[in-house]
């Protein structure tokens, strides 16, 4: 990777933890930032030493406080396409990424911020966290995905209503409605992040990754589509030595030591 601006990213043994670090400004995305974000994650998908990915923001205010909205105002129709297909096209890497994405978030995650944290496979809260939708009340509407995930995740009506009033909400909320799998004290969300995020990586990595696939493909697809391709991936994970190794493991009552091949 080269030198980044916005981003840095931490280890903690198996797991890299990318903080979005632009605390000035809310960690507020721009397209320098969103290039990095992609850079990074094109990074971390080639590192086999990468089981599991934690997503956060610096500091105490916000995980992602949205777009630059000064970036923004410069738009023209063209520009505005561009802006919007360069944001999706690093947000859906990050959503196809072969391993586990967890956002940790704490503070603000609102517009592209919030659309970010969906694009992630979990995602948790600390109690002071806030999420929301505010672009109609710009002239706008979320550009990187977040109309569609939104409605996925929640349901229609839910993201109907979060998108149209611009309303925020707080974690507790959106922990009843979906958004989030669990609310944490905020000293607590980076740890508490990754007691969740073992819970996977302790699994083999081949299935855990083609579960992500097949989970994935089928949200986009028609049920037969989808279950051919299940039975597909069901049957490819026949051949692999984690399958021996867990099965293995579990007939000679101990852990399990996956390779990942």
């Amino acid at each position: 990777m080269t030198d980044l601006t916005y981003i840095r990213v931490e280890w903690d043994n198996e797991l890299a933890v990318v903080v979005v670090d632009r605390q000035d400004k809310l960690n507020a995305l721009n397209a320098e930032l969103i290039s990095e974000l992609g850079e990074v994650f094109d990074g971390l998908r080639a590192d086999d030493n990468v089981r599991g990915v934690i997503l956060t923001g610096a500091g105490e205010k916000a995980f992602v406080a949205g777009a630059d909205i000064a970036e923004l105002a410069k738009m023209d129709s063209l520009g505005g396409v561009r802006v919007s297909r360069h944001g999706q096209e690093v947000f859906r890497d990050i959503e196809r990424f072969p391993k586990p994405v967890l956002a940790a978030v704490g503070g603000y995650a609102l517009g592209g911020g919030c659309e970010l944290a969906l694009a992630c496979h979990l995602r948790i809260a600390s109690e002071n966290a806030r999420f929301g939708f505010p672009e109609v009340g710009l002239g706008i509407i979320p550009g990187y995905g977040g109309t569609i995930r939104l409605a996925r995740l929640i349901g229609l009506g839910r993201a109907v209503e979060l998108l149209l009033t611009a309303d925020m909400v707080g974690a507790e909320r959106a922990a009843e409605i979906g958004l989030v799998s669990a609310v944490v004290p905020r000293a607590e969300l980076l740890e508490r992040a990754k007691v969740l995020l073992r819970k996977v990586t302790k699994n083999g990595p081949v299935a855990v990754r083609m579960a992500l696939e097949s989970i994935y493909r089928g949200v986009d697809t028609s049920t037969s589509e989808a279950l051919d391709f299940e039975a597909s991936l069901f049957g490819l994970l026949a051949s692999t030595e984690d399958l021996k190794e867990g099965m293995s493991a579990f007939l000679e009552k101990r852990k399990p030591d996956f390779k990942g091949r």
